[in-house]
């Protein structure tokens, strides 16, 4: 699978990267995968993200075949770009359109497997490689070269049972002389439509593709042997009527020396000196290709461009908006300036503000936007308006009276009637397939036999008065009626009759071709070979040449089966083409859906493959049908797959990229994911909806044009990227001002609405203040109401609270004017608004209540609710900001209550989330936040958002490790696990890599030792093995932390600070981490008591404290550094670097902590100087400096402590207590730094 860039003519490594991100999440969770290639017929053995490739197996030849035709058609590319991307990829209208798929499969692999599934099933079709001429023995087939034959496993080594398709022979085949059907669809195809005729010599395999229509020239003298036959001379030039396919017998021609028309055999002309009018395949006629589309296809142009109206509309102009309140679905967040670069239309959105702000209504051009209004209809609409049909055919009223009967006048009228020499359009009703002459022609019959008995007597009478076009066409209606009540050979003989009677036959073309083909299908069903193989070589030119063929009879269905079987046979491409459009005409005008499938599909793998190697070719269109038919059979992957692929051609009658849109926004939800489900516009569709934007600019739909750019700008603004809803929303009220001022006052209400989303109040204000203007002269209360409140919120927006609150009063009033509660309830919250803004926070807790009273006295839809869970939220803020934490639990939790009630899942995810925010901040409960994170687990994983749920079981695995429990341990390894899979599979290395070491914290916690070092050197070689050394640096002391700050294997730390942590800072001159890795160093040997080691440690820390300059990091180093000193025993060193501390400190004191640290010092400096230096007079000037910092200290047991230890020098001395002051000064001696430490 790669993914390329149209422009860039090469992979896009980008897209390519993302894919295979998405691939490796779903290795561990490939259900939809799953689900996809079940689909596509193919069974999931594993994914290979690394090489971008997929390893499926196939257990029958049904699956290859279904699977290989998926394949050529481009289905499986394009169900892989619905899987693997995101809503962000398919709101980049440029990239999708830039962007191509190729997906490719082991041709030899899938071959090896085909071959395997034919032998094991021991029955298949194939051809011959060779002429097998010999007759060594009896029992063994004769064949030619290609000659399909038919094989069956005999448990012969070398030899196979072999029947013929051509002679219906039997005998036995040397397996070495035949090779087997290449594609699975002619396996399918001759094994489930057999044919008791074998195939004819009318018919010879041919390789050209071209099918010649124009003129030819005679080769030799020919003198038709029947009335139905072509007479000309050499050299003659012969007109071609439709088309002349080569290798058939026979084609139909129009001589242009008497304009006689005729069978013409093939081999009398040159098709090289025939005038082809194209130079390209050519398989069907223009109008063949506009009337195969005129079928049921789940709904029509007029049916999808009404559905795309009603995405249109909008409650913008009736309902208030809640201040900043939009719902917006959780996506991933794109670029606005990547969007509107991307945007297919071409308009520029300067130009289209501009419009757009020109295009407000004001009092003298709202009067003027009426006067078009009726005059606006665009030619996209009575496009789709079917045409009258003011035709009425004639009616005959069925009088079986014996009087009548034997009087000849009676029958005058309808002899008549059916005696006309050519084809009329009246005559439609009487060849059509759904016998519809029976209601529209005749009348006054109880039943058929009375219709038949008329008929009889009809016919008799048109022999009599030698009515030869009569008698011909009232056979003919009776053998119809006799075929439909299985009267097979009474039939015959009456189409028999009608041929034998017919000498110009060619003048109603629709009748000649149908007695024909009724004729083929009764021999054929009768197994009368003989006559079967005299007419199917003029039956086929008539059937496969004449374009337009009007299907007459399900019966035909058996014939159109043996031309394509006598084509597939013969290996004559032009009319396996041609035979499968008739094969899929006729099951889709039967309603055979089920059995139409594998021939539409074969039919455009046929076209397909000519557009291939052809771009000029005539394209069929067939995937819209294909799309109606997969739909239909709910294969929604592949039906979504068929209508991205399907290409309007601007073909008149054709289908639009309007029916495209509207059948991928009906049909997408069947397969798209839970997020996008509550967005009735999914991103899938914006594609597709710029096509459509663009036709109907094009064929200036000036009504279906605003609708699109209203769906695109609603579609944008559910996605989180205001800036193209602007985009849209501009050129909606550009568009809004050539339909009428209703249009034009919506739309501008939207993007005022979208300006005040967006961030630009100015904008907002200005075009509510418009507006404004525009409705003094009207007696709309509610829209009055409208315009007030969004002016309210842009002026707040503004800063402007003062002139915001008096709309917002206006905005109420208006409200209660018309007794609108939901309107009452969102201006009086949007008053709440503006006081939590203003902080006035009981204020806004009176307004909220009252909004909330409101909202549970009217029963609202969705919308409704998800404002009152907005409201409730605001309303528990507001508790919070003054300090009811009990209250803001409440309205918390009924916030949760409702959003559970109406199942709401993104007001579920926004109250989770602010219930954890205050379980784990505000008020910090463990329990509740452990509940809440699990239920927030839950909708991310129901969104399928695997980055929201991968952190928020990291968070949870940490919440559930803050227990310290057992149990509560192995739930926590669970959760980080859990996340530890979607972070790889995220390829998220940062993530990752901390996850790993949490596992590694979690395991030392419950003493698993081997684990812990397997998971701590796991989170590390994450991190080196991109380069991400700063990060491994991070990691390095954090592993070693664990062991720090735990209990056991304490010494293990060591080699992840000094051995992993320390290089990597010395690499990076990342002195901070050095430092303080060091310390932790230091603190460790401390708690060890490997005091040697720690005075390493404590020296290199100072040092490097030096180096930085901060005298708080240079205080810590020789702090701990004078702590070892004095553990060993070094208490002159210690003394010293105590002191250097106090120097480094301001002479006056800061603050209570300042005094402390001082005091705490000073008696440590007056302990040791008494107990181990035995200087009781340093010892009393340290502990009356130390009594005077305690001085600023309100401890008074510390500051007796001092006291005693200064009594108890006092008294046991008897030296001068006065102070000298020395120690003073040695501190300053020290600071000056003339002491060398």
């Amino acid at each position: 699978m790669e993914m390329k860039s149209r422009s860039g003519q090469g992979l896009n490594h980008q897209l390519q990267e993302a894919a295979r991100k998405r691939l490796w999440a779903l290795e561990n969770d490939d259900k939809d995968v799953c689900s996809l290639f079940k689909e596509l017929s193919a069974r999931l053995v594993c994914i290979q993200a690394q090489e971008d490739q997929f390893l499926l197996s196939f257990k029958t030849i049904e699956e290859i075949w279904k699977f290989s035709t998926y394949l050529a058609l481009g289905y499986v590319a394009c169900c892989l770009e619905h899987l693997l991307f995101t809503p962000a990829y398919w709101l980049d209208c440029a990239l999708v359109e830039d962007t191509e798929i190729t997906v490719t499969i082991d041709e030899d692999h899938m071959a090896t497997m085909y071959l395997g599934l034919l032998l094991q099933e021991g029955n298949f079709f194939a051809r011959a490689v060779l002429n097998v001429l010999t007759e060594e023995e009896e029992e063994e087939l004769k064949l030619y070269k290609n000659e399909l034959v038919h094989v069956k496993d005999i448990g012969h080594e070398t030899k196979w049972e072999g029947t013929s398709l051509s002679t219906d022979q039997r005998g036995l085949v040397p397996v070495t002389t035949i090779e087997p059907l290449p594609h699975p669809f002619y396996q399918w195809f001759l094994k489930n439509y057999p044919m008791s005729c074998a195939i004819s010599n009318q018919i010879n395999g041919s390789d050209s593709l071209q099918i010649d229509q124009g003129r030819c020239t005679a080769t030799v003298d020919h003198r038709g042997r029947g009335w139905d036959e072509l007479s000309f001379c050499k050299g003659d030039i012969i007109e071609v009527q439709g088309f002349l396919i080569p290798g058939l017998q026979w084609f139909i021609g129009k001589s242009t020396t008497n304009g006689t028309v005729g069978f013409v055999q093939t081999k009398c002309v040159h098709p090289e000196t025939s005038e082809q009018i194209r130079k390209s395949p050519v398989f069907f006629s223009e109008e063949e290709v506009v009337s195969f589309l005129q079928v049921p296809y789940n709904g029509n142009e007029a049916h999808y461009s009404s559905l795309l109206s009603e995405l249109a509309q909008t409650d913008i102009a009736s309902v208030y908006r809640l201040d900043g309140f939009e719902p917006v679905a959780v996506f991933s967040q794109t670029s606005s300036d990547a969007i509107l670069r991307g945007l297919k239309d071409g308009w520029t959105l300067e130009g289209w503000s501009r419009q757009a702000a020109n295009s407000l209504p004001t009092p003298s051009d709202s009067e003027m936007s009426f006067q078009d209004e009726e005059s606006s209809s665009s030619p996209m609409e009575s496009l789709l308006l079917p045409e009258p049909d003011d035709l009425d055919d004639p009616k005959f009223f069925i009088d079986l009276n014996a009087g009548h009967m034997e009087d000849s006048d009676v029958f005058d009228p309808i002899l008549t009637f059916l005696n006309q020499r050519g084809y009329v359009a009246h005559f439609q009703g009487l060849y059509d397939i759904s016998f519809s002459f029976l209601s529209s022609t005749f009348y006054g019959f109880s039943n058929e036999e009375e219709l038949v008995l008329y008929l009889e007597t009809s016919r008799n009478w048109a022999k009599k008065g030698h009515l030869a076009w009569a008698h011909i066409r009232i056979c003919f209606l009776l053998g119809r009626l006799c075929v439909k009540r299985a009267k097979f050979s009474q039939a015959r003989v009456y189409f028999e009759e009608a041929v034998s009677t017919m000498d110009k036959g060619f003048d109603d073309m629709p009748l000649l071709t149908s007695l024909y083909t009724h004729l083929a299908a009764i021999y054929l069903k009768q197994k009368m070979k003989q006559k079967f193989l005299s007419v199917i070589g003029k039956v086929v030119a008539l059937v496969a040449c004449l374009p337009g063929h009007c299907f007459s009879s399900e019966n035909e269905l058996e014939v159109m089966m043996y031309i394509l079987r006598e084509a597939v046979a013969t290996g004559n491409t032009a009319l396996e083409v041609r035979s499968s459009f008739l094969v899929v005409r006729l099951f889709l005008q039967l309603g055979k859906y089920d059995e139409v499938l594998p021939f539409a599909e074969h039919l455009q793998f046929l076209c397909a493959s000519f557009s291939s190697q052809d771009s000029r070719a005539l394209s069929l269109g067939t995937m819209p049908i294909l799309s109606y038919l997969y739909d239909k059979k709910y294969l929604p992957h592949i039906a979504l797959a068929s209508a991205r692929l399907f290409s309007p051609n601007g073909t008149t009658g054709a289908l639009t990229p309007i029916w495209r849109a509207g059948f991928i926004l009906k049909n997408a939800s069947k397969l798209l994911k839970v997020q996008e489900r509550s967005c009735n516009v999914p991103a899938v569709a914006c594609f597709y909806l710029s096509s459509a934007l663009a036709f109907s600019h094009e064929k200036s739909a000036v009504s279906t044009e605003r609708a699109m750019c209203a769906v695109l700008s609603k579609m944008y603004l559910k996605h989180g990227l205001v800036q193209a809803a602007v985009h849209y929303c501009s050129k909606a009220v550009a568009l809004g001002k050539v339909i009428g001022e209703e249009e034009v006052f919506e739309s501008s209400l939207c993007l005022g609405w979208l300006y005040a989303l967006n961030s630009q109040a100015e904008k907002a204000s200005e075009i509510m203040l418009c507006l404004l203007h525009s409705l003094r002269q009207t007696d709309s209360v509610t829209q009055d109401g409208v315009v007030h409140n969004l002016l309210a919120i842009a002026l707040k927006r503004e800063g402007q609270v003062q002139k915001s609150a008096e709309n917002y009063l206006w905005a109420l009033n208006k409200a209660r004017e018309t007794g609108n509660r939901r309107n009452q309830a969102i201006a009086l919250s949007n008053f709440g608004c503006l006081a939590l803004s203003c902080r006035a926070n009981h204020l806004a807790e009176c307004y909220f209540l009252q909004a909330v009273r409101l909202y549970f006295e009217f029963q609202g839809g969705d919308d409704a609710q998800m404002e009152l869970v907005q409201v409730l939220l605001w309303l528990a803020q507001s508790q919070v900001e003054r300090n009811k934490l009990e209250e803001s639990k409440l309205f918390y939790e009924l916030a949760l209550a409702i959003a559970l009630m109406s199942r709401n899942m993104m007001s579920q995810l926004h109250v989770v989330e602010s219930l954890s925010h205050f379980y784990s901040k505000v008020h910090p409960n463990t329990g509740a936040c452990i509940i809440y994170h699990e239920h927030q687990i839950s909708l991310a994983q129901h969104f399928q958002d695997r980055e929201m749920e991968g952190q928020l079981l990291q968070v949870l695995g940490q919440l559930y490790q803050s227990l310290h429990t057992t149990r509560s341990l192995k739930r926590a390894l669970d959760c980080t696990k859990q996340s530890l899979r979607i972070f790889i599979d995220l390829g998220e290395t940062v993530k990752t890599a901390q996850t790993w070491l949490q596992a590694g914290s979690l395991y030392y916690q419950m003493q698993e030792d081997e684990l812990v070092e397997m998971y701590l050197q796991a989170a590390i070689q994450t991190a080196l093995k991109p380069g991400e050394l700063h990060l491994a640096m991070n990691l390095y002391e954090e592993a070693g932390d664990v062991f720090f700050n735990g209990m056991q294997n304490r010494q293990r730390a060591v080699e992840y600070y000094r051995g992993g942590a320390v290089p990597l800072a010395r690499k990076l001159k990342a002195i901070q981490s050095e430092l303080r890795v060091f310390h932790k160093l230091t603190e460790l040997q401390i708690g060890l008591r490997n005091y040697e080691k720690a005075l390493e440690f404590a020296t290199l820390a100072a040092r490097l404290s030096m180096d930085v300059g901060d005298q708080l990091q240079e205080l810590v180093a020789f702090h701990r550094l004078a702590t070892v000193y004095y553990f060993l025993h070094m208490y002159e060193m210690a003394e010293d670097c105590y002191l250097k501390t106090l120097s480094l400190r301001s002479p006056s004191l800061q603050g209570a902590q300042e005094a402390m640290y001082y005091s705490k010092v000073y008696c440590r400096l007056g302990d040791l100087t008494l107990n181990k230096l035995k200087d009781e007079q340093d010892a009393a000037s340290y502990f009356l400096l130390a009594l005077a910092a305690a001085t600023e200290l309100s401890d008074q047991t510390w500051q007796n402590r001092i006291q005693e230890k200064l009594a108890q020098i006092y008294n046991t001395s008897q030296w001068n207590k006065g102070l000298r002051g020395w120690t003073t000064y040695r501190a300053r001696w020290l600071s000056e730094g003339r002491h060398a430490v």
